[in-house]
């Protein structure tokens, strides 16, 4: 289809453009491109969208909302791997792990046991990332940095879960500056836990950096990252 070919045309065009700048900032911060996954956030986008994207090598698909996760795995194919990157209610949590296999906002020591009592009924080891509140924004969720070491200690409680890493937001407001610091926290924080947490876990990852911010995540260590709106620019939003 003439529609379809174009939709992928912009999208490709969009892609070319963010590795573009990834390549950049990845030999700014004397790092390879095999460091980092990119996962897309296809909230902004329909299914037939986000369907294209394996097309072109993007098997890592995120959303925000659970409900719009259902959704689009069930539409899209089963090659897709899925991230749960936005909040997550705890009813919401079994029907989630039935289609994500990454949660990176696990915000909370009852989310932590909610997933991991339904990962266990489901036979599934879900990904999980801790949200750690780097920017100290109350509008945002996650741990309280200065918590987290009490939260580290009871990780081996989480049988069923793999937990991987941390994860974090910059400011809304923050200057690139800002976001820098805000970013070198969360690297720091990882890898003094990284020394406390329990023989099983192991803290290798670090989700942080969107479209307006990936650079200064990437020159600080950033191993995910999540980009949306700069992949799906001047096309049609759901």
């Amino acid at each position: 289809m003439v529609v379809e070919s174009s939709v992928l045309a912009t999208l490709r065009a969009n892609v070319q453009r963010f590795e573009e700048q990834l390549a950049e900032a990845l030999h700014q911060a004397g790092r390879r491109r095999e460091e980092v996954l990119v996962v897309a956030v296809t909230k902004y986008v329909s299914p037939s969208v986000a369907a294209l994207l394996p097309q072109l090598g993007w098997t890592h698909l995120g959303e925000s909302r659970p409900q719009e996760l259902w959704r689009k795995a069930q539409a899209l194919p089963s090659e897709v791997t899925w991230h749960q990157v936005g909040h997550l209610q705890r009813n919401k949590v079994r029907r989630t792990l039935r289609h994500a296999q990454w949660i990176h906002s696990a915000d909370r020591w009852s989310v932590l046991e909610q997933l991991d009592r339904d990962a266990q009924a489901l036979g599934v080891r879900p990904r999980v990332l801790l949200q750690v509140n780097i920017s100290q924004e109350e509008t945002k969720g996650g741990f309280d940095p200065r918590e987290m070491p009490q939260v580290v200690q009871h990780l081996g409680e989480l049988a069923s879960l793999e937990i991987c890493g941390l994860m974090g937001m910059s400011g809304l407001r923050a200057t690139p500056q800002e976001r820098l610091r805000q970013f070198e926290l969360l690297r720091n924080l990882r890898d003094e836990l990284q020394k406390q947490c329990p023989p099983q876990v192991e803290l290798r990852e670090l989700s942080m950096g969107m479209s307006g911010d990936f650079p200064q995540a990437v020159a600080q260590g950033a191993t995910i990252l999540r980009i949306g709106s700069m992949l799906f620019e001047g096309l049609e939003s759901e």
